[in-house]
């Protein structure tokens, strides 16, 4: 025991007094990183500045496609098409040039010269083929399209839409209007929407936030360090994604997301550990110790969350896509980063900060304060009415849970784009000019001896409004191309059972594809596999809870209780997008469905913050109970703890994810809208209700273990005594 007089606990220099605990792992680390401030902050500082060397090229680096379903029969037919034929494949851009006369008109004409000598001068561009009669010229003859073929992959294509929209674009005038479309000029227009969409957002998010966070943290100083964890993690992880594009493509929404979710869980985290140390600081000897005691309980916490997360993630790998599996990583990237800076970054500025974390502290913010009195105020209200409160709160949830059942899911039709957006505008003449099917035309390849028959039977095929005359490869590979022009939208679903009727009435080596298919195969495997991806997200959630509370029912419960919020974020998903509640308050076209990647992607994102939170209530509540014994500590001790740290972060992650609302594109408008109802129901419905009225319930039962579960599960433990 130190029996000489003691340093003050908020010194910084109070870095040497003896600590009679036997921290952890991780109080140890805590320990190490308090006491080796410039290291750690060396060892950060060449992390972010080698890696942030990189960070500029990032949306230089990353590409622009890969929303595909890799192995699948739409893909095939796209690099058939591509090798054998020119380019002519889904990546390909159309050209088209709208005249108020005819094609043929030399001042047109001119126009059509001109549009082909900037295809032709990009070497991306594989075969141009001019405007043929009965084929790329309309019936009125007033419409004409220069098909410009895919020389490069899907993501170099977009790159090369990226770069002639404009070009082309510039020669419209005089009555001549010249607009660029396809799948790549749809996926560039797409990219740019959303990526400006998601900055305005963020722009606009952050005054939001960091007065969320003066509030949360009450003091200046400590509302920076949510700053200096999103800083390294997002710095850190744009410069590792410039170097995995060495390797293979990765999505630009990657460095989106990636952003996004290093701003939440810098805050998530931040909160978390701050408001513990003040706590603990209080109590210790010395700011080591204070530390030491902040990182065996809320950082071990927060170790636990930051896995949750990682793996629930980790199941959209499932999904044979690469642009799921690259945003995915991206996603992981930045927690992998800020979860490192908080375990190591963190710990040692707290140590060398001590009591001056609280400086500029808000005149009425009690900052040395870590047990909140109006959430023990709460706890006690739910303690002593629980079936009221979670009856209340389970009615909620479910009467929003339930219309999940209808929930529909599609891929992004060509409404999403903004109104002027070059794929959007050339698409809508496409269909003037050639019919409501021919933007979305089918490409069938098949082996030249059977051609003639196939191009019958195809157009012979209910849902095809007209067929091509098939087209031989002139490499001698014995492939032969067929186009067919379906006769509804590309997003109608009936187009999905066109194909699926050719796919059952062709011979087995006629292939279909196609710009629409590739979205049609997409979203065919996005259903077949979201089962999948739930399941391992929900087994995978259970076994760390597992690990981390070492209770079986409350374990269960945290996982019924986050899929009990996840189902009721969808179902208010599908009665504002789906059914367009709100549409004109909100200031967007229903599609009549969900986009196809929210079920996969959406889900294990809601899942794994979700989980977040729980980590954190649940660890709390077990830290008291193995310091009690007694369910009622385990309750409210929790909610005094974890309470406003759960509603703080709430609050920040629900004003980022609702300034996406306030976005132009559909897209950004779902995700932020579901994520923020998740977030918002989440935190004050399940955490700050349900599940604590569950502990109440289910009391010493909610902590009991078999003897055999403990002999495998690794002890932990989050007392520190």
């Amino acid at each position: 025991m130190n029996t000489g007089p003691s340093p003050h606990p908020g010194d910084p220099g109070a870095l040497s007094g003896t600590d009679t605990t036997r921290p952890g792992p991780l109080g140890r680390l805590g320990a190490w990183a308090a006491t080796h401030f410039r290291l750690v902050v060396l060892v950060w500082a060449v992390v972010v500045i080698g890696l942030g060397a990189f960070a500029p090229q990032v949306n230089a680096a990353l590409s622009g496609a890969g929303w595909q379903a890799d192995g699948s029969e739409s893909v095939t037919v796209r690099d058939i098409a591509q090798k054998h034929f020119g380019g002519n494949a889904s990546p390909a851009l159309q050209v088209v040039v709208a005249a108020d006369r005819p094609v043929t008109d030399p001042s047109v004409q001119k126009v059509i010269d001109r549009a082909t000598a900037v295809l032709e001068d990009d070497d991306r561009i594989d075969t141009v083929i001019p405007p043929r009669p009965g084929a790329t010229i309309s019936a009125d003859g007033r419409t004409a399209v220069v098909l410009g073929g895919a020389g490069a992959d899907t993501n170099d294509m977009v790159e090369v839409a990226d770069d002639l929209k404009k070009p082309l674009n510039d020669l419209s005038g005089d009555g001549v209007t010249v607009n660029a479309t396809g799948s790549s000029v749809l996926w560039s227009d797409f990219n740019i929407a959303n990526h400006d969409a998601m900055i305005r957002s963020e722009v606009l998010s952050w005054p939001v936030t960091l007065a969320i966070m003066v509030l949360a943290f009450g003091s200046l100083v400590a509302a920076g360090l949510p700053l200096l964890l999103t800083l390294a993690g997002l710095v850190a992880s744009a410069g590792t994604l410039v170097l995995l594009t060495e390797l293979t493509p990765i999505s630009i929404w990657a460095m989106n997301f990636a952003l996004m979710f290093a701003l939440a869980l810098g805050i998530d985290y931040a909160l978390f550990l701050v408001m513990r140390f003040r706590g603990a600081r209080a109590r210790a000897h010395t700011v080591v110790q204070a530390v030491t005691e902040t990182m065996d309980t809320a950082g071990k916490a927060v170790l636990l969350s930051g896995v949750t997360m990682l793996v629930s993630l980790s199941a959209v790998m499932l999904v044979p896509s690469p642009a799921f599996r690259s945003v995915t990583g991206g996603i992981m990237l930045a927690v992998l980063f800020v979860l490192a800076a908080t375990l190591t970054l963190l710990p040692a500025v707290l140590g060398r900060l001590g009591r001056r974390v609280d400086a500029v502290a808000l005149p009425w913010a009690r900052v040395g304060e870590h047990r909140s009195p109006r959430f023990a105020a709460w706890g006690e209200r739910l303690w002593r009415r629980p079936v009221l409160y979670g009856a209340a709160a389970l009615a909620v949830l479910a009467a929003l849970a339930v219309p999940v059942i209808g929930l529909r899911t599609a891929m992004p039709s060509i409404i999403v784009l903004p109104e002027d957006a070059s794929a959007r505008v050339a698409y809508g003449l496409v269909q003037d000019a050639f019919g409501p099917g021919a933007p979305g035309a089918l490409q069938i390849v098949t082996p030249t001896g059977q051609a003639a028959a196939v191009a019958a039977e195809v157009k012979d095929t209910q849902g095809i409004a007209g067929v091509l005359p098939a087209q031989q490869a002139a490499d001698g590979s014995g492939w032969s191309l067929i186009q067919a022009v379906p006769d509804v939208d590309p997003s109608d679903p009936a187009l999905g059972a066109t194909v699926n009727r050719l796919r059952a009435e062709l011979p087995d080596d006629a292939l279909v594809g196609g710009a629409a298919v590739d979205n049609l195969d997409l979203q065919r495997l996005l259903t077949d596999k979201t089962p999948l991806v739930i399941g391992v997200v929900l087994v995978l959630g259970l076994v760390l809870l597992l690990v981390a509370l070492q209770a079986p029912l409350i374990a269960a419960l945290g996982v019924l209780t986050s899929l009990l919020s996840t189902g009721a974020a969808f179902g208010a998903g599908r009665l504002i997008f789906q059914e367009g509640h709100g549409a004109d308050l909100l200031g967007f076209t229903s599609q009549g469905f969900l986009d196809g990647w929210a079920p996969v992607f959406f889900f294990a994102m809601i899942f794994a913050i979700a989980m977040d939170y729980t980590v954190f209530l649940l660890s709390s509540a077990k830290e008291h109970y193995e310091r009690s014994g007694d369910p009622h500590e385990a309750l409210v001790g929790s909610l005094a703890h974890s309470g406003r740290v759960i509603f703080a972060a709430a609050a920040v992650m629900v004003a980022v994810f609702f300034t996406f609302a306030l976005s132009g594109p559909l897209p950004p408008k779902e995700m932020g809208i579901i994520l923020g109802i998740a977030v918002l129901l989440d935190a004050l419905l399940v955490r700050l209700v349900l599940l604590p009225v569950l502990l109440r319930l289910t009391g010493h039962a909610a902590w009991w273990s078999p003897a055999w579960l403990r002999r495998v599960l690794p002890d932990v433990r989050f007392s520190h005594d």
